[in-house]
């Protein structure tokens, strides 16, 4: 790992001392000024008329699933992923619907707040009062019944890999829903609910299912020593236990459904799982604007499955829409795995948003 990283920094030295730039100060100028991010850290609820205007009638209670775990080893922290249960909060919310908040052992469970990840939505949870209590207070599981509500979400977070899986609640939970014809849902490490999840008929829930997750990959590039840390990698216990496993780009939108089981594959497929969520449950998903983060994604993918130029001229048709610190975070990505081409590649994209800005 300490290899790589040496040899991206080296490789994007040469790349900006040839392209005549000083490298500090060429990479930086590929970021957002520091205004905007202080501009997003105050957004509120109000600021969008998504969350706050034409919401449907009431349509019932969605269960949000939050680990309660805080380390992954002593001197590693975790927790579920804010902005997995922000966003499809959001959505909830503003397609009608209720939504409980519950952990393992009920009360404030730990958080991971990762900044260059956090957009607007994201801040105005932070920055609600009422939602912010209703998250430092949430429910047991052993308090939850299974039959109040029309779906589960089960957030990810690397503490899911710990207090998920043999959790009887969330079995009994994830169970009950399904075999109701209820919608059960998780994304990224939350899909780690399902791995011991048993039907009345014997069979496993996962067994012959169309599922995503968090992949060997991705974890593995993160957290070399993960088969360590971890009981299992996510991927190889959903294959163990039956799954037909969907991989998509690394650190890019992939959402599966298969019927009523809905699984995304990192925090970037939220947006998407929870209006797929909406729409299983019989709704039309109410209109929403894409955020930039949203834009970045879509553009990250032309250019996976369609090449440079593809990517360039989706580029020129809303440049003002994307979010630049993803396309950069993705540039140095493929630095990191050695991919040079694609990285010169991306970061003469988010070269070209720079200068259409």
């Amino acid at each position: 790992m300490l290899k790589k990283i040496i040899f991206t920094l080296v490789i994007l030295a040469l790349l900006v001392v040839g392209l005549g730039y000083g490298a500090k100060g060429w990479v930086k100028s590929l970021l957002p000024e520091k205004a905007h991010f202080l501009a997003l850290k105050e957004s509120k609820m109000s600021d969008f008329p998504y969350l706050t205007d034409d919401i449907p009638a009431p349509r019932g209670k969605i269960l949000a699933v939050v680990t309660s775990v805080d380390k992954m080893t002593e001197d590693k922290e975790t927790g579920y992923e804010h902005t997995e249960l922000a966003r499809a909060y959001w959505v909830f919310i503003a397609n009608g619907f209720t939504v409980d908040i519950a952990s393992p052992k009920g009360g404030k469970p730990p958080v991971v707040i990762d900044g260059e990840d956090m957009g607007a939505y994201d801040y105005a949870f932070l920055n609600n009062e009422t939602i912010q209590q209703q998250v430092a207070n949430s429910i047991p599981l052993a308090n939850i019944n299974p039959d109040e509500y029309e779906a589960v979400y089960f957030v990810g977070g690397k503490g899911t890999m710990f207090d998920f899986p043999n959790n009887p609640h969330i079995q009994n939970i994830a169970k009950t829903l399904y075999q109701n014809n209820k919608v059960v849902s998780a994304v990224c490490h939350g899909p780690a609910a399902l791995v011991n999840v048993r039907l009345d008929n014997g069979d496993m829930l996962l067994s012959n299912k169309n599922v995503s997750a968090f992949t060997n990959e991705e974890e593995l590039f993160l957290i070399p020593d993960a088969k360590q840390i971890f009981p299992f990698l996510l991927q190889d216990k959903l294959i163990a236990q039956g799954a037909q496993f969907q991989a998509g780009t690394t650190y890019l939108e992939k959402v599966t459904q298969d019927g009523k089981l809905i699984t995304g594959q990192n925090p970037w497929s939220v947006w998407t799982l929870a209006e797929k969520v909406i729409a299983e449950l019989g709704y039309e998903p109410k209109t929403r604007q894409r955020t930039p983060e949203e834009y970045a994604v879509a553009l990250l993918l032309t250019y996976d499955e369609h090449g440079f130029e593809a990517a360039k001229q989706a580029l020129k048709q809303q440049p003002q829409a994307y979010q630049r610190i993803l396309i950069v975070m993705h540039g140095v990505l493929a630095f990191m795995q050695l991919d040079i081409s694609k990285g010169i590649d991306i970061f003469s994209l988010a070269n070209q948003l720079k200068q259409l800005n």
